[in-house]
This record gives C-alpha cells, structure tokens and sequence, in this order.
C-alpha cells in the first residue's frame, strides 16, 4: 500500500527548542542605551546582527557592542543579517564618536567590531586602530576588544592595528574547515587561523579569541578540529554558540544543541588548554565579553 502522503522536497524546517526562548527586557536601561546610540548616530552589531542577547546585555549588563565603519559590509556570508552592498564613504569623525559614547557610558569593557570593507586598502585597520587610540585617550580605565574581519590577510593592516594594543583580538573562525566556502564569503579558513597566529606573535601579551557557530551541519569530530586548530594557533579564548537563522534567505538550522552538549563542548575546550571557553545555545562573540578579557588576564598570571 502507497501513502497518499505528498513528498517535500523542501529541507525540513527545526522548531526552536524551550532553551531558544529569550527574555525581553525593555526597561529604562535599554531604551537609555538605544536613544543614545541614535543620537551619535552609532551602529551596534546588537542591532545589525539580531543578537539574542540584545535585551539582556543592553537592559542589565547596560554592555554593547560598537560596529563601526558604516552598517553596509562588502560580503555576503550566508549566516549573517548584517546588510551587504557598496559601502559610504568614511566618517573620519566616527573614533572621536565612539569614544565619546564609551565615556558617556562609563564602561568598563567595550567590544569594537566593523562590517567588511574589501573596497579600503588597509580593509579598514586605521579607522579601528583609531577608535581604540580615541577610547584610551577618553577612557583610559576601559578594557577594549577588537573583532576585525579578516583584512583581507593584509599583514601591514593587522600590524597597524596590533599597534594601537587593543585588550583583546577577536577574530572569528565562525565554521569548521568543511563548511566555509558555502557559509563564509570570501574569508577562508587557513587565514583566519593565520591571521590570529599572525595577531600573537605580533603583541604575545595580548589575548586572541575567536568564535564557532554551531548547528549548520559539522560533526562533534569538526569541532574538536577546530579547538586543536585554534590553540595550535595559540588562541587564548573560545566561545561557541547556536546558530540561529536570520531569515528565510539565509541558511536553515540542521540541529540544535542542547545546553547539555554546550556543557560538554566547553569542558572539552577547557581541557585542551583554552584560557577560558564560553558555550552555550545564545553565547555570541561579545558575549559576557568584560568576564572573558579577566579570565585571559588570571590565567596569564597563574602561568
């Protein structure tokens, strides 16, 4: 007998799990840090990049997230919202902005990112070595991170920046070796590895850090290559956290970790010698960002 049933040829569509639903957390905090943002004319990848923990790091961390060099990114990677196209021109004001917001703020740790610009000879390093320059001429007390793009493996770029001394260098692996041409736009692999062993042996006190998305089709035996990749690399910190889909446009989830995998994952990078590893189904990059640059800082003390 037959089923009746009609075939879908379409993939399967997960439901999000109990773990996947966030808070919102609209008070004073948040709507102070949003109306701030809008007054300077600031872009946050908060916002850009539909971070889960929006609400919780703006509403009680009062922490975010600065991207810089315009809200328009040359590449268009197929896990991320951020809007792709041509570029304006440079705002040669923005570093002096943003530290100004960070004053303004009072923060103790900042996270610093930028969208892609493949169309600036220096792939946009002196803008963002700048605003690390502005921050510790205006906030001397305030921890910074950096998460560049890749600088299109420019090493005079990632000098330029490594230059300024940022607390920490992010930069992120985002997916295992097997799945980055069809999840990463022009970046690769081997030079994200190179380009974070590149940022220690240009500043070896300063912490490099770089993040795994999971969920879009590796193995457990992926990811473990990617913790050995990493600290053969000697990348201090770890964060690895779901994938989630921005819209229907972009790639679908194929399996969602449990918090459970998530605790196994991050024990495991622990083990083989992260400084510190933050997992978890909405851990992002900046992340808990301010907890992260004290663990690299204590761990460094203890070697």
């Amino acid at each position: 007998m037959t089923s009746c049933k009609p075939t879908n040829l379409k993939e399967e569509h997960l439901r999000k799990p109990e773990w996947l639903k966030i808070k919102l957390n609209t008070n004073d905090e948040y709507k102070a840090l949003k109306k701030l943002m809008r007054d300077n004319n600031l872009h946050t990848v908060c916002e850009e990049a539909r971070c889960p923990n929006i609400h919780e790091c703006w509403g009680e961390r009062r922490t975010a997230t600065m991207m810089i060099l315009g809200s328009v990114c040359t590449r268009a990677c197929r896990f991320c919202a951020v809007k792709t196209g041509l570029p304006n021109e440079l705002d040669l004001a923005e570093p002096e902005r943003v530290a100004d917001s960070v004053a303004l703020m009072n923060l103790k740790h900042v996270v610093i990112t930028m969208v892609a610009r493949d169309d600036l000879k220096d792939g946009g390093a002196e803008v963002l070595a700048e605003t690390v320059r502005a921050i510790r001429r205006k906030s001397p007390l305030t921890s910074v991170e950096v998460l560049p793009s890749d600088l299109g493996g420019r090493e005079e770029s990632l000098r330029l920046l490594m230059d300024a001394k940022p607390d920490i260098l992010n930069h992120n692996i985002e997916t295992v070796r097997s799945l980055t041409p069809r999840v990463r736009a022009k970046a690769t692999y081997d030079r994200s590895l190179e380009f974070l062993r590149k940022a220690k042996e240009m500043q070896p006190n300063i912490p490099t850090k770089s993040s795994l998305m999971i969920g879009l089709g590796e193995t457990i035996e992926e990811i473990y290559e990617v913790m050995d990749d990493l600290r053969a690399n000697n990348v201090d910190i770890m964060t690895i956290g779901q994938y989630l889909q921005p819209t229907k446009k972009h790639l679908p989830v194929k399996k969602y970790y449990s918090p459970i995998e998530f605790g196994k994952l991050r024990k495991i990078a622990m083990e083989k010698g992260f400084s510190h590893c933050e997992a978890g189904p909405l851990v992002r990059s900046s992340y808990h960002a301010d907890e992260q640059v004290n663990a690299a800082a204590n761990h460094k003390v203890e070697i």
